[in-house]
């Protein structure tokens, strides 16, 4: 509220200070008191606005005293000099006023230099010389426009020429380090800055005005332009009381080019103006010092660039999450490596899968998830360096170029030992897939194939204690049982496996979701023979019987604690997209990504083979139903994903093909 008055009070003071030096003359008693009496006032105000300031708030302090000492050096100048030469015939010059009015200068760069570093986290070598080129062209300007007359009507007088071309190279400067300011925010400045502009770029006007019409004689007491100066006072002391906060510079949008165009464009123009008609040596001096800026910024704009470029491409070959190389870095280099391989210097290609790790992600979190990731590849790394290059291929899933093949399975077995993390609840291990270059492959796309393939074939062979000897057992009474079931179960795991690849899913999740589609229908087992084998089509109570297999294979597969994963798809993989499905009516993306796949790829194998009531179809009616029933029975990305795995394998392929799991 104070402060509120106190601004209505200085903008009432100011429009006195306007109405007295307007008034025409005869109004002499008004003319005395606005000129000098209410012109004293509002300096001293001013600088007590700041005092109050450095007093209130902590923040800032050291910066704002020194503003607070220009303010209060300039009133006292104006105070003496009014008071004690103003009125003298032949007053001396320089005085005592004018070394207090120079004061000001030092004080003030002191002030926007400190304020400079305490809001400022980080400052840009080009944005510094975005505000020196701006700074050098401003007084290049005003060293064009003021400087001749003021030397031509001080010369020779030497203290005379120095202390009055002082004021306008201060002002030159002050406004110069405003505009380097100015460049800092990215041409955003708040509040603060742009009243602590605004008043040194009232000064800067108000003393080349003055200056201008002194050497001209042309200067008259109590005019318009006295009310300039404590304006420009109370600008700057208003700036103190501006909110202000320690920001970046904002290095982003159109000002960060168009302003410091401007500012180059206009020493281009003061170039040529000076090309025709001739500039002082000053302003000369000046536009050269521009010039060489302006080169030194395009060369560090140069070299941003190149910086910019090369972190660009740093960041398309680097995981962002291991800092390894990435799939895009490893398909650069095999090339190279298959180059540099020879029978007589062989090279290496090993490819690594993580075991057990979605379950850690599902116990632990997806973040302790991607810790475990950073832990494991920097281990990978650190062991790899000596011997070739360590890669991230996405998931789970790493990648070894092998530069010395001879020490290929001591690297690779101590890369095992690196993707290697066990702890109380859980154990993260790998199975890997190795080839020998050039013997094994003949390209790069072969190599990654056989890799593959027999990273695959360890994965699928390797004991996994009780849930493995668990499906096996089960799909061992389900060949007793049921040899037609089984073969079916086989055919849907095989589809399944292929559109989870197409889909992207990881390899754990690959390896749940073939495990559900063997044991899908595990719960038929206590569904009678009679209602399995029954020709025609089922009656309502037949069918209540049917659809009860889901929930009974959930409790089948759930005793065992390693296939509660694949339990619970297997009790979803009967629900259909729209929610018509059983057991519990889900619908869209709330049923189980692995269970929509089981579900269609289940339909699929059941309409291409022959069944009890219905002679088997062709993949391409198959798929055509399925196609009529994306959307309402099945997920439509997995339908798409189910016929792009068709169009790519025959169709007998599709339901007679195994792939150990």
């Amino acid at each position: 509220m104070a402060l509120r008055s106190l601004k209505a009070s200085l903008i009432v003071a100011l429009a006195t200070s306007v109405v007295a030096a307007v008034t025409p003359a005869g109004g002499a008693r008004l003319d005395a008191f606005a000129g000098i009496t209410l012109h004293n006032a509002l300096m001293v105000v001013a600088g007590l606005m700041v005092a109050v300031r450095v007093v209130a708030e902590r923040s800032e302090r050291a910066a704002w005293i020194c503003v607070g000492v220009a303010l209060v050096t300039y009133a006292a100048g104006e105070i003496v000099w009014n008071s004690a030469f103003a009125t003298l015939d032949e007053p001396p010059y320089p005085s005592i006023a004018d070394a207090l009015w120079l004061t000001f200068y030092p004080a003030s760069y002191a002030g926007i230099v400190l304020l400079s570093r305490a809001r400022f986290r980080e400052l840009n070598a080009s944005v510094w010389l975005d505000g020196l080129v701006g700074a050098l062209v401003v007084a290049a300007l005003g060293a064009t426009l003021v400087f001749p007359t003021v030397l031509d009507a001080t010369e020779g007088d030497a203290a005379a020429v120095a202390t009055t071309l002082a004021y306008p190279l201060g002002d030159l400067m002050l406004l110069g380090i405003v505009v380097g300011v100015f460049a800092l925010t990215g041409w955003r400045p708040g509040r603060g800055w742009v009243f602590i502009g605004a008043g040194l770029a009232t000064n800067a006007v108000a003393d080349s005005i003055y200056t201008y019409q002194s050497a001209k004689g042309t200067w008259v007491d109590g005019s318009i332009f006295d009310v300039l100066f404590p304006l420009a006072a109370l600008l700057i002391a208003w700036s103190a009381w501006q909110p202000a906060g320690k920001r970046a510079p904002a290095l982003d949008g159109r000002r960060v080019l168009v302003v410091p165009s401007a500012f180059m464009l206009g020493a281009l123009a003061l170039m040529g103006y000076g090309l025709f008609a001739g500039v002082n040596e000053l302003a000369a001096a000046l536009l050269l010092a521009a010039g060489l800026a302006i080169v030194v910024r395009f060369a560090l704009t140069f070299r941003e660039y190149l910086a910019m470029l090369a972190l660009t491409r740093n960041e398309a070959t680097t995981d962002p999450l291991t800092g390894l190389a990435n799939r895009r870095a490893l398909m650069r280099d095999l090339p190279a490596i298959f180059e540099r391989a020879t029978p007589e210097e062989p090279r290496a290609l090993a490819l690594f899968d993580l075991n057990g790790f979605k379950r850690y992600n599902d116990t632990f979190g997806h973040p302790a998830g991607d810790a475990l990731l950073v832990r494991l590849g920097a281990s990978l790394s650190a062991m790899a360096r000596p011997f070739g290059c360590a890669y991230r291929l996405g998931g789970d899933e790493f990648c070894l170029l092998i530069e010395r093949a001879a020490q290929m399975d001591a690297v690779i077995a101590a890369a095992s030992q690196a993707l290697t993390e066990q702890g109380e609840g859980f154990e993260v291990s790998s199975s890997h897939g190795k080839v020998l270059l050039p013997a094994e492959a003949a390209d790069p796309r072969d190599a990654l194939q056989l890799a593959d393939q027999r990273m695959y074939a360890q994965k699928d062979g390797r004991p996994s204690g009780a849930g493995r000897q668990t499906r096996d057992v089960l799909l061992g009474v389900l060949r007793e049982r049921q040899p037609e079931l089984h073969d079916h179960l086989r055919g849907v795991a095989t589809l399944a496996h292929a559109v989870g690849e197409r889909l992207g899913m990881g390899s754990e999740e690959l390896d749940v979701v073939t495990r559900a589609a063997e044991l899908h229908d595990i719960g038929k087992m206590g569904v009678p023979d009679a209602i399995l084998s029954k020709p025609g089509p089922l009656d309502e109570q037949e069918w209540s019987f049917m659809r009860r297999h889901t929930i009974i294979g959930e409790r089948i597969l759930g005793a065992a604690e390693a296939l509660r994963p694949v339990a619970r798809i297997v009790r979803s993989s009967h629900e259909r997209f729209d929610g018509a499905g059983y057991p519990d009516r889900l619908a869209g993306e709330d049923i189980p990504l692995g269970a929509r796949v089981v579900f269609a790829c289940d339909a699929f194998d059941a309409m291409v083979s022959r069944r009890p009531y219905a002679p088997p179809s062709t993949a391409e009616r198959a798929l055509a139903e399925l196609r009529s029933c994306a959307g309402s029975q099945f997920d439509p990305a997995v339908v798409e994903a189910l016929e792009g795995v068709a169009a790519e394998k025959a169709p007998v392929e599709l339901s007679t093909a195994r792939r150990p799991s």
